[in-house]
């Protein structure tokens, strides 16, 4: 889902977006760079801890400095994601707890610690990544730096003449002017080079800490297993809760409602041959019962799988929902087929929980829903211009559009600093089949 429009006059693509991307990846780079240094520094103090455990006091060293490459491991798979546009899954295995539910004692963690295969390929990435990682995460600033050198040339060439320094830059031997400004084009292009190759170097960098940081095979079945059996979990207490809640609504309501019209018929028959015009009233009242009975089971329908969304699909039914939302709400965005309906179901249940939120606490003056289809993903956005503050971790409504988007391998995204605006985006992966397949 896209953002708010931008204002500004650079052009998406342009060269001020170019230039600042190059420099950014080059940050980056030097970033990750220092991660680096980390990381040897880790394996430094991991020898050192092995080279001294047979005096006793190095071996409890070792959980600790494993638990911290570990930690600098996490911060490198999110940057990765953030920064080079790789996702690397996280494969650890759970921590050990006691039967009670609390923390386990100091051997048996080392012991969980040194049988985890992914404690291993953190190892390996420690010692592989200082040794190689370096070349492509410096080499686009090394290349911005040399060609800042060849730029300036023409400024510096006859100091360093002067000083018997190197007057070599790459294959021209500056002793002159006119051998300096040949130095400028050069320069340009190795600055323009370093620019260029900033953001294709981390994408290459994020697919080697794949390569060594990523679960193995066996790893990613068995958190797929958990996942699914979370998720799972998760997809049935959310049914029950739905099926007790149905249950509620039709006693409360419905039900109580023909109860009592039952009863209104039972008085009206009594009364019918001794006083007919009160027999006619508690007919009209039964009438009017039945009414408001047939109104309720009509509005817990709507709330099951409502009609308008099984006889035109989500977008229309989407776009039925916004028509009811306080604030003035746009729908952009068309689906080129229908998904499955347990995901167009979950979609758009998900989409009146987040305009909910919106009408109740963003205070918003409008706000905007996308709907989307790309990659074998379902993309739809919900975009106010409210206050913000928007949190998954301090509100049950949030965590429970999380569940429910789980089920289906879904994922919700948060943007809502203070101030908005908020930007809450869904991803399901499904496939899309023919609207008429599901046309009424």
């Amino acid at each position: 889902m896209s953002g708010m429009p931008s204002t500004g006059s650079v052009r998406p693509g342009g060269p001020a977006l170019w230039l600042g991307t190059g420099i950014a990846s080059s940050a980056r780079g030097i970033a990750l760079t220092g991660m680096m240094l980390a990381e040897a520094g880790l394996l430094l103090a991991l020898a050192f801890a092995v080279t001294f455990a047979a005096l006793g006091f190095g071996l409890f060293l070792v959980p600790g400095i494993l638990l911290g490459m570990r930690g600098l491991a996490k911060v490198v798979r999110q940057k990765a994601g953030a920064w080079c546009a790789v996702d690397i899954a996280v494969p650890y295995r759970p921590p050990p707890v006691s039967g009670a539910g609390e923390a386990v004692g100091f051997w048996r963690r080392f012991g969980w610690l040194l049988t985890d295969q992914a404690t291993w390929r953190d190892l390996l990435w420690m010692t592989l990544d200082p040794l190689a990682g370096w070349v492509l995460t410096l080499a686009p600033a090394g290349l911005m730096l040399f060609g800042l050198e060849g730029i300036v040339m023409p400024a510096i060439w006859k100091p360093i003449v002067a000083g018997g320094g190197n007057n070599w830059y790459a294959l021209i031997h500056v002793t002159s002017a006119p051998m300096a400004w040949l130095s400028v084009p050069l320069g340009a292009a190795s600055v323009a080079l370093g620019l260029w190759a900033g953001p294709a170097l981390l994408r290459v960098y994020g697919r080697w800490a794949r390569w060594l940081l990523a679960p193995a095979r066996q790893a990613q079945l068995a958190l797929r297993v958990r996942q699914l059996a979370r998720t799972r979990a998760e997809a049935v207490g959310a049914g029950a809760a739905e099926m007790h809640r149905i249950e509620r609504d039709l006693h409360d309501g419905a039900q109580a409602r023909l109860v009592a019209m039952g009863m209104t018929l039972d008085a009206a028959g009594q009364m019918l041959d001794d006083n007919p015009a009160a027999a006619r009233a508690l007919l009209a009242e039964a009438r009017d019962s039945s009414a408001r009975a047939l109104a309720e089971l009509r509005d817990l329908v709507r709330g099951i799988y409502p009609p308008v969304l099984a006889d035109r699909g989500l977008t229309a039914a989407v776009r039925a929902l916004a028509l009811d939302t306080a604030p003035r709400t746009k729908v952009t965005g068309e689906l080129p087929g229908r998904p499955p309906p347990p995901v167009e179901s979950a979609a758009y249940f998900a989409t009146s929980e987040l305009l909910a939120n919106v009408s109740k606490h963003a205070r918003a003056r409008g706000a905007r829903i996308d709907i989307g289809y790309d990659h074998g993903l379902l993309r739809v956005g919900v975009t106010d211009d409210g206050r913000g503050g928007a949190d998954p971790a301090r509100g049950s409504g949030l965590r429970g559009i999380e569940r429910r988007l789980a089920a289906f391998d879904g994922i919700l995204a948060i943007s809502s600093p203070a101030g908005g605006p908020t930007i809450a985006s869904m991803e399901i992966p499904c496939e899309l089949s023919s609207p008429k397949t599901f046309s009424c």
